[in-house]
C-alpha cells in the first residue's frame, strides 16, 4: 500500500536530484564552487531533517543548523548557530551560560510553517542587554503571556511564531569556551505517535525548504574587487538573518600573484568580522588557512584603522585572509551592535609580494 508519506519522500528525492543537475549545468565554468555544490546540496537537507523532520516544539531540543560541515546560508568561523521549533501557545524556558562568548542572541521568528523561510522576527534578547543572574547565567521565556517572576527577559510568543534561533560569538572560536544553551517547554505530553499525514506534512515541508534554498543560490558575485558601502542595522529582515547587525558586502577576482587590499576602521561594536564565500553563501575551508578575520585577531594601525589582504598567497602582512583556491568569490562584512554604521572600506588590488 502507498502512503502519503511515501509519495512526499519520493518528491524530496527528485527535488534533490533536480538540483544537483542545476548545479553541474550552472557551474560547469566553475569547478571549485561545482565540488562545493555537491556539499551544499546534502547540508541543506541535513539541516531540512533537523528543523522539518526530527523537531518536536513540545520536547524541543536546540540542534546545531550551521558549522565546518554545515556550510550555508552564510556561515562564520567565529560562530556557532542553534534551532529549535517553537509553538506560540506554549510556554518555554530557555537558560544561557554564556562561555567565552562576546555576543549570544536568542531570536525568535515569524512566518509560514511549511518549509518557507521565515518573513519577519517576532522578538529578540542579546546578552548586551539581558540581566544575568549572580553566576552570569542568562533566564529567557517565551510566551503569550508576560512573565511575572523578576530577573528574567522576555520574548512574546505573538501567534506565527515558529522557529528560536541562538547565535553566540566567540573571538577565539577554536580555544574558547561556546555559551551552553538549553530550552524545555512546560507541560508537555507524555506521550508521541507518529501518524501518516504528519510525517508526509514533515517531508513535504523538507522539500519546499531544500527547493527555497536553492532558488537563492549561485548568487551573482557582483563588480570584482569591490566593497559596497555599509547598510546599518536593519528594520526588516528575511530569512534568519540577525536583526542587530551591520553588514557591508563586496567580491573578489584575482590572479595567483594578486592581493586585494582592504582600508577601514571599525566603530564600536559588540564584535564584527570578515569573511570570504563562494556563490552558495558559504566559508572556504577554515581547519587549514585563515578564511575569515575578526576583531580580536586583526592587527591595527597606529591610528585604530585596520589593513586586511587577501590573496591566494601568504603575503607579508599579518593581516592575511586566504582565498583557498579560489579565483574569485564574495567578501562579507559584519557588526554586530555598531555605535554607527561604519564606513565605507576602500580597495586596491597590488603584487603580492608587495604588501
Amino acid at each position: 500500500m502507498t502512503t502519503e508519506t511515501e509519495t512526499a519522500l519520493i518528491e524530496l528525492l527528485d527535488t534533490v536530484r533536480e538540483t544537483h543537475a542545476r548545479f553541474v549545468e550552472q557551474l560547469a565554468d566553475d569547478h571549485d564552487t561545482l565540488l562545493e555544490s555537491h556539499k551544499w546540496l546534502l547540508s541543506i537537507v541535513q539541516v531540512a531533517a533537523d528543523v522539518h523532520l526530527w523537531s518536536d516544539s513540545a520536547r524541543p531540543r536546540l540542534v546545531e543548523i550551521v558549522g565546518p560541515y554545515k556550510k550555508w546560508g552564510g556561515d562564520n568561523a567565529d560562530a556557532f548557530y542553534c534551532y529549535a521549533p517553537v509553538d506560540p501557545s506554549r510556554t518555554y524556558r530557555v537558560t544561557l551560560h554564556p562561555g567565552d562568548a562576546v555576543y549570544m542572541s536568542l531570536t525568535v521568528y515569524g512566518g509560514p510553517n511549511d518549509g518557507r523561510y521565515s518573513t519577519r522576527i517576532v522578538g529578540s534578547v542579546n546578552s548586551h542587554e539581558a540581566e544575568r543572574d549572580a553566576e552570569g547565567t542568562i533566564h529567557v521565556v517565551l510566551s503569550a503571556e508576560r512573565p511575572v517572576e523578576p530577573g528574567v527577559s522576555w520574548i512574546r510568543l505573538e501567534p506565527d511564531a515558529v522557529a528560536a534561533i541562538t547565535r553566540d560569538y566567540l573571538e577565539d572560536p577554536k580555544h574558547g569556551r561556546r555559551a551552553s544553551w538549553h530550552v524545555e517547554a512546560e507541560d508537555p505530553p507524555d506521550t508521541f505517535r507518529q501518524g501518516d499525514a504528519d510525517l508526509a506534512r514533515r517531508f513535504r515541508a523538507m522539500t519546499t525548504w531544500v527547493r527555497e534554498q536553492a532558488s537563492i543560490v549561485p548568487i551573482p558575485l557582483g563588480p570584482p574587487n569591490a566593497i559596497d558601502p555599509p547598510y546599518p542595522v536593519p528594520t526588516t529582515t528575511f530569512g534568519w538573518a540577525a536583526g542587530d547587525a551591520a553588514y557591508a558586502m563586496g567580491a573578489f577576482e584575482l590572479a595567483e600573484d594578486e592581493a586585494l587590499v582592504l582600508r577601514g576602521r571599525s566603530p564600536d561594536c559588540a564584535f564584527w568580522n570578515m569573511c570570504l564565500w563562494n556563490p552558495l553563501l558559504h566559508t572556504y575551508n577554515y581547519d587549514y588557512e585563515p578564511v575569515t578575520i575578526n576583531g580580536a585577531q586583526a592587527r591595527y594601525e597606529d591610528d585604530g584603522s585596520w589593513i586586511i589582504v587577501v590573496s591566494a598567497r601568504r603575503p607579508a602582512h599579518p593581516n592575511w585572509v586566504s582565498t583557498a583556491g579560489h579565483r574569485r568569490g564574495r567578501i562579507w562584512f559584519r557588526w554586530f551592535l555598531p555605535a554607527e554604521t561604519p564606513e565605507q572600506p576602500q580597495v586596491e588590488v597590488l603584487p603580492v609580494d608587495t604588501v
